[in-house]
C-alpha cells in the first residue's frame, strides 16, 4: 500500500528537479504548473505551491500552507557518507553534519523550499 506524503514547496519544477536527479524519484503526474505527484518505491510525493488551489490554497483565515519545518520523511541509503559526498557536489543544503545514533547515522538536507528530509544509514547487524 502506498504511503502518500504531501510537502508545500514554492516552486514545483525545482522541487521536482531535486526529487528526481539527487533523491532518484520518479515523476507520476505533473498536470499543472502548482502541482506534482512523485514516487519512491511505495512513496507518493505530493507536491503543491501555495496559491495553487487544492491543498496549495488558503485557509478560511487567510493563512496560506508554507514550506519548512521539522517534520520528515525518511530515505533509507546504503552509504550515507558516500550520498553525503555526492549531495555536497550537487549543491545540495544540509541542515546538520551526519548525526549517530543507537540505530545508526542520520543527516538532514533541505529541499529547494526548505523542507526537510531526513537521510538515514541503519546499523548493519551481523
Amino acid at each position: 500500500m502506498p504511503v502518500n506524503v504531501r510537502y508545500i514547496v514554492r516552486d514545483v519544477e525545482a522541487a521536482i528537479d531535486f526529487y528526481t536527479k539527487v533523491l532518484g524519484f520518479e515523476v507520476d503526474i505533473h498536470p499543472a504548473p502548482g502541482f506534482a505527484r512523485l514516487r519512491f518505491g511505495d512513496l507518493w510525493l505530493l507536491l503543491n505551491r501555495p496559491g495553487a488551489g487544492g491543498a496549495g490554497q488558503a485557509m478560511p483565515d487567510g493563512s496560506e500552507p508554507a514550506p519548512g519545518g521539522w517534520n520528515r520523511f525518511q530515505v533509507e541509503v546504503e552509504d550515507l557518507d558516500e550520498t553525503v559526498g555526492r549531495m555536497r557536489t550537487q549543491g545540495v543544503t544540509f541542515r546538520s553534519d551526519i548525526l549517530a545514533g543507537t540505530g545508526g547515522r542520520q543527516v538532514l538536507v533541505d529541499d529547494p523550499s526548505g523542507n526537510p528530509i531526513e537521510l538515514f544509514e541503519p546499523v548493519r547487524r551481523d
